[in-house]
């Protein structure tokens, strides 16, 4: 990747999404805290394994979307590295080899730490890691890709939710507490959020490129009110994980946050096109914020 051209890469890779990888991570390493010891490099290479995907994910995004052509000179949001010119279609395939290559060698490295005597645990997550991979890519990517037909959102909450705090959970304890796919689905929840929020921003031109996001198929009205719905029971999750074993009062803090959702819900309702683009921003940190106020509220309380 040529060093004049590091500023386009670094957009391509939309570093305000990487908090959505970082969230996931954090709750599940703070669950698996209170009930055994941390490794460290565990939860290190779990987090860089993350990131790693989360970049490739961008990646093929950015590539996908201008080969089929959904972004175009009349998209509403940020421009696109790709569709811009600002790097060649060459040069984000070799990317999204590189990236594919580091993510699984990451992951690898990961679960040879993690279970180093157990080839069939090692096995099955290096499946999920493969699955993920080639869910990152498949996106927007090739023949027929699944965010077009609106699953894009099952994407996000199965990996950024149950695998990033489950899996994450289960790489540190090895073992499972069904407890915890009540956190799982609020970051899930939320991190589809996001997508959503981008993907009713975009509603009109997806629609002439014939993307069939969530938005498109339900149409805008009630696509606010999914964002609701889901944002919602993300909340209402985290609060019966804590009432299953409540302890104190602090543990309940993320309560707090409630009124950052509820301004990104009232935008969304509200807003559209180029007005979203701040509040797309704003749900990913607002989930960040909560994941760290859930962890200290878990980890203290």
């Amino acid at each position: 990747m040529p060093q004049a051209n590091l500023k386009s890469w670094i957009i391509a890779a939309r570093l305000r999404t990487l908090p959505l990888a970082f969230s996931g991570i954090l709750v599940g390493t703070v669950l698996a805290w209170n009930d055994a010891r941390i490794d460290f490099l565990i939860a290190g290479l779990t987090l860089l394994t993350a990131i790693l995907l989360q970049i490739l994910s961008n990646f093929a995004n950015d590539y996908g979307d201008a080969v089929s052509g959904v972004d175009s000179d009349h998209r509403k949001g940020p421009d696109r590295m790709v569709q811009s010119g600002a790097i060649s279609k060459s040069s984000m395939r070799v990317a999204l080899i590189l990236f594919s290559l580091l993510t699984l060698a990451s992951g690898m490295l990961l679960l040879f730490l993690s279970f180093p005597d157990n080839w069939q645990l090692i096995l099955t997550f290096f499946g999920i890691g493969v699955v993920a991979i080639a869910a990152a890519i498949k996106y927007t990517v090739g023949k027929n890709p699944y965010g077009y037909a609106g699953f894009g959102d099952v994407f996000v909450f199965v990996f950024f939710g149950l695998v990033a705090v489950v899996g994450t959970y289960f790489l540190q304890t090895k073992s499972l507490n069904w407890t915890v796919f009540l956190p799982a689905t609020t970051l899930g929840l939320f991190s589809v959020g996001v997508l959503n929020v981008n993907n009713i921003r975009d509603i009109e031109t997806d629609k002439v490129a014939g993307k069939f996001s969530i938005p498109v198929r339900i149409g805008r009205e009630k696509a606010g009110l999914y964002h609701s719905l889901i944002i919602s029971i993300g909340f209402l999750a985290s609060i019966i994980f804590v009432l299953i074993d409540y302890g104190h009062a602090f543990q309940l803090a993320f309560i707090l946050m409630g009124p950052l959702f509820l301004k990104n819900i009232r935008a969304v309702k509200s807003k559209t096109g180029k007005e979203l683009d701040p509040f797309l921003k704003q749900m990913a940190i607002s989930t960040l914020i909560f994941s760290i106020v859930f962890s200290v509220g878990q980890f203290f309380g």
